[in-house]
């Protein structure tokens, strides 16, 4: 009898173990967070993630802005498994860490890294001694803010990436001088507007070979068009159609959906610190001169998430731009909500298939997402970022 029973429950355990790891693969990813990244550090406040060749050995390591806690760097060992070096390489220091940019700045060959805080207001600055170690340059950053978003590139054509950032009041416009210095030039090329802003994103919308800058507001979102030298005019009210109702918006991001040529945006939203605003995200789609018309309610799902990150990228890797979001429905910010896939037919419009492309295993509470191939096999690869939930690492497969 005792014999039957172990056997009883071993079968019981091998078949609960294969369970498991069916519910982390379907035919397009591969869950390997607990394989391939250092689990046990890893349970923190996720607000943003970057990646790129910091420490310029030739694959994608990993910067995490932890918010009220210092921030997070992962080194790759080449074959996408990852290795917490922070307390080697990073300064170790508690700030309100909301968003990342990474660009060589001081002109030395290396990648160096922008944080922006929001609470405590202090933006950080951290260049690369050439070995994937950094230094605090925090100094050289004229402004403070409360700060959420952070954009870097070449806005004056001099050569020399600059930097923009996204507040709760003035956003601001840094130029570089090439060294890693910066001067605030916002009043000239912005112009004076009060925002409570959540995210920066830069895209050419209106098809003149410049890119301009789309702002995503906890009150009305807006579109400032670039010269062509890097000064900006607010045009949103002829360019934008606005919601009668409060919109709240996380994050905008850009892209050709229906292959036209002409890049359409998508609006992230979420009901958090506004009353009434109405939680469905937002499909805008272009004319082909950077005028939008809302195809919300004919090309996109609905849904009723806190959508916290939205990424458009090409997930079932058939050509066409897909969306997926980051989602956050518990109370305040716990609860544990699946990440949102939807796939697109080809010419704009897209249908829900979350469970089609993602694991089963992959809940959290989602703020941001990165598509990048970091094992080496050519295939990009997801990095989903959860605040207070474990981040994920999924393997993109061939199929």
């Amino acid at each position: 009898m005792k014999k039957v029973l172990i056997l009883s429950l071993s079968i019981g355990f091998l078949q609960l173990t294969v369970a498991q790891e069916a519910n982390k693969q379907t035919a397009y990813y591969k869950d390997v967070t607990t394989t391939h990244l250092p689990y046990q550090d890893l349970q923190r406040l996720s607000m943003d993630a970057a990646i790129a060749d910091l420490d310029n050995d030739g694959d994608m390591d990993i910067i995490i802005a932890n918010e009220h806690r210092p921030n997070i760097l992962l080194i790759n060992d080449g074959t996408g498994k990852f290795t917490n070096e922070s307390a080697k390489r990073i300064p170790q220091v508690n700030h309100d860490s909301e968003d990342i940019g990474i660009a060589d700045f001081d002109g030395d060959g290396d990648l160096d890294i922008i944080v922006v805080s929001e609470d405590d207001k202090t933006n950080e600055l951290y260049l690369n001694n050439g070995d994937g170690t950094f230094s605090d340059a925090g100094d050289r950053i004229p402004v403070t803010g409360t700060s959420n978003s952070v954009v870097v590139h070449d806005i004056n054509m001099d050569g020399f990436v600059d930097v923009l950032i996204g507040n709760n009041g003035q956003n601001n416009v840094l130029i570089n001088d090439g060294t890693g210095h910066f001067t605030d030039e916002t009043m000239q090329r912005f112009g004076e507007f009060i925002d409570v802003t959540q995210d920066l994103t830069l895209a050419d919308i209106d098809n003149d070979g410049d890119l301009d800058v789309l702002v995503a507001n906890e009150d009305n979102n807006r579109i400032l068009i670039n010269s062509g030298k890097g000064f900006y005019t607010d045009e949103s009210k002829a360019r934008l159609p606005y919601r009668n109702t409060p919109e709240e918006t996380r994050e905008v991001v850009a892209a050709d959906i229906d292959g036209d040529g002409d890049m359409d945006m998508l609006y992230g939203n979420v009901q958090a610190f506004v009353s009434g605003a109405v939680k469905q995200n937002r499909f805008l789609l272009n004319d082909g001169k950077g005028f939008f018309s809302d195809i919300t309610t004919t090309h996109l799902p609905q849904d009723d998430n806190r959508c916290f990150g939205v990424a458009f990228l090409d997930i079932d890797h058939d050509g066409d731009e897909d969306i997926i979001t980051g989602n956050t429905n518990g109370d305040g910010f716990a609860g544990m909500t699946p990440f949102s896939v939807y796939l697109n037919d080809g010419k704009g419009k897209f249908t829900d298939e979350t469970t089609t492309i993602l694991p089963e295993s992959i809940k959290g509470r989602g703020f941001d997402i990165d598509f990048v191939d970091l094992n080496g096999d050519g295939i990009k690869d997801l990095f989903l970022s959860n605040r207070g939930s474990q981040d994920f690492l999924l393997f993109g497969l061939k199929n």
